[in-house]
C-alpha cells in the first residue's frame, strides 16, 4: 500500500470474545454508536470476531441485543470466526480477556502484520480490571454491566485514537 492510501485509509478496530454473540458484537455496536454520534464514522471500519466457531453465522445473543436496544444502541452482526488475515485488515484487535488474547495470539501470522493485539479493558479509565467479562451464563443484569464497560471502554479507545492519530473532530 502506498503512504498516501496508508494515510487515508480508515482505522480498522476488531472486537474480539470467545463466541462472537456477547461481548464483541456488543462492544462493535457500541464503539460504532459513539464514533457516529461524534460524527467520525469515515475514520473507521468496525467489525468483531470470534476465537471459538461455536456460533459462526449466528446473530448476537438475545440479552445483547435487548441491553443495545435498551440503550439505543442499533446492532447488526453475524457470528465469525476469528482468521489470520485479520491481522492485515485491522490495525487494532482489542480482546475481552486473557484467554482471548491468547487465543488470539495463536491466530496471528508469525510474519508482519498490521495488527495491535491488546486487552480492550486497556483503554478504560478504570485500569484496575483489563477485562471485560463473559456474562453468558448469568442474567441481564450481567449484560447491563457489560454495557457500562464497554462504554468507558469505547470513549476511552476513541480519545486515545483521536490524539493518537491528529483526527480532527467537530466542535459541537
Amino acid at each position: 500500500m502506498a503512504p498516501s492510501e496508508e494515510c487515508n485509509r480508515p482505522i480498522g478496530i476488531l472486537f474480539v470474545c470467545l463466541g462472537n454473540i456477547c461481548r464483541s458484537p456488543m462492544a462493535e455496536a457500541v464503539f460504532s454508536h459513539i464514533v457516529a454520534k461524534r460524527g467520525l464514522a469515515s475514520h473507521f471500519h468496525i467489525d468483531s470476531a470470534g476465537t471459538a466457531g461455536y456460533h459462526v453465522g449466528e446473530q448476537p445473543d438475545r440479552r445483547t441485543v435487548a441491553t443495545c436496544k435498551k440503550n439505543h444502541v442499533a446492532i447488526s452482526h453475524r457470528g465469525q470466526l476469528l482468521v489470520q488475515k485479520h491481522f492485515d485488515q485491522f490495525d487494532y484487535i482489542l480482546c475481552m480477556d486473557r484467554e482471548n488474547l491468547s487465543n488470539s495470539s495463536r491466530v496471528k501470522p508469525r510474519s508482519l502484520c498490521r495488527a495491535r493485539l491488546e486487552l480492550f479493558g486497556s483503554y478504560s479509565e478504570d485500569a484496575g480490571d483489563l477485562i471485560v467479562e463473559d456474562p453468558y451464563y448469568g442474567g441481564l443484569e450481567g449484560f447491563e454491566e457489560m454495557y457500562e464497560r464497554i462504554v468507558r471502554c469505547s470513549e476511552g479507545l476513541l480519545e486515545r485514537l483521536i490524539r493518537e492519530k491528529g483526527i480532527q473532530t467537530k466542535t459541537l
